[in-house]
């Protein structure tokens, strides 16, 4: 049997939990302030301002649009529209809502906005939504 014995000959059989209680919480506290940082999205845009609310942050994919013309699906940037929109039918094919939010700079061209939602609704989206911010 292992164990350790304490000087007055008693075994120890119990083991000492603190330091792996220690471990976990460092990880929730490093995991709580990473989390952000990958959430943000991979092309910074200035969205359009208009009234309304938020919606469901569900099963949705999203495009984004700089005022220069990148684009990104989600978390990754895509150098033409062909390999986006090859992407985006992929991601739509496991997608159940088939929701795709565009994320377009207020500068950025319209037709290229339009563009996109013609190639989106293409790779199978049912419904598409303009991001905007909350005007105060």
């Amino acid at each position: 049997m292992a164990g350790t014995q304490t000087e007055d000959g008693d075994i120890v059989a119990g083991i000492n939990v603190t330091p792996l209680v220690d471990v976990c919480l460092v990880l929730v506290i490093i995991f709580m302030v990473t989390a952000p940082l990958m959430s943000t999205p991979p092309l910074k845009v200035d969205l359009p301002r208009a009234h309304g609310k938020k919606g469901d942050q569900g099963d949705k994919l999203t495009v984004t649009l700089t005022k220069d013309g990148r684009t990104a699906l989600d978390y990754q940037e895509y150098p033409d529209d062909a390999s986006l929109e090859t992407a985006l039918r992929l991601k739509l094919a496991e997608s159940s809502s088939k929701v795709v939010i565009l994320r377009a700079d207020k500068d950025a061209l319209e037709g290229r906005l339009t563009d996109l939602m013609a190639r989106a609704k293409d790779a199978g989206a049912q419904s598409l939504t303009i991001e905007t911010e909350e005007k105060k």
